[in-house]
C-alpha cells in the first residue's frame, strides 16, 4: 500500500515537470481576450433582448 502511494506521488511529480505553465504576458492576453468577448457577448444579448421585449410590447399593445 505504502509503496503504490510513494510511487503514485512520484509518478505525479515527473508528470508536473512536463507540464508548461503560462508566462505572464500570455495569462495577461488570455484574461484581455475573454473579457473583450463576454463584453461582446453581455452586449448582442441586450441588444437581443431590448428587440425581443420592444417587439413583444408593440404585439401586445
Amino acid at each position: 500500500m505504502k509503496n503504490s502511494i510513494t510511487s503514485t506521488f512520484r509518478q505525479a511529480k515527473l508528470e508536473l515537470a512536463k507540464v508548461i505553465f503560462p508566462t505572464k504576458p500570455q495569462v495577461k492576453q488570455a484574461f484581455i481576450a475573454v473579457i473583450v468577448v463576454v463584453t461582446f457577448v453581455v452586449l448582442f444579448l441586450a441588444l437581443v433582448d431590448f428587440i425581443m421585449s420592444s417587439t413583444v410590447s408593440a404585439i401586445l399593445s
